[in-house]
């Protein structure tokens, strides 16, 4: 797997910064927006759980599942992106991920943070 198929997160110049931190150095919180969020349910296909059983008895990383992840995750945060934007922010701070299973059928994750406009200082 390339680079690209197993990593995710924004290029290097986002209009909406996203970060893991409770603020950003070099900026001020303007204003507060609010908590925004990004969902995607994703469902499994037979030959991927068939591939990850096999896989599972003699080891090593599931590859399908991992790619499969990676893609969610991104479109999660995608959506997160579009909705703060969506609001007016050109920030959102706290950000995090969510992964849940979804009773039998797949994998939910949800990627959230708070909405801001960041101005620099």
């Amino acid at each position: 797997m390339s680079i690209d198929e197993y990593g995710g997160g924004q290029g290097p110049e986002p209009d909406v910064l996203v970060v893991t931190t409770d603020d950003v150095p070099g900026h001020r919180v303007e204003r507060v927006l609010g908590e925004v969020f990004g969902l995607t349910v994703r469902s499994r296909h037979v030959g991927s759980q068939l591939g990850a059983g096999l896989k599972s008895l003699v080891g090593g990383e599931l590859k399908g599942l991992t790619k499969t992840l990676v893609q969610t995750r991104n479109q999660a945060m995608e959506r997160l992106v579009e909705q703060a934007r969506a609001r007016g922010a050109n920030g959102v701070l706290a950000f995090r991920f969510d992964v849940t299973e979804a009773g039998d059928v797949g994998t939910e994750v949800c990627a959230y943070g708070t909405a801001v406009v960041l101005a620099r200082e």
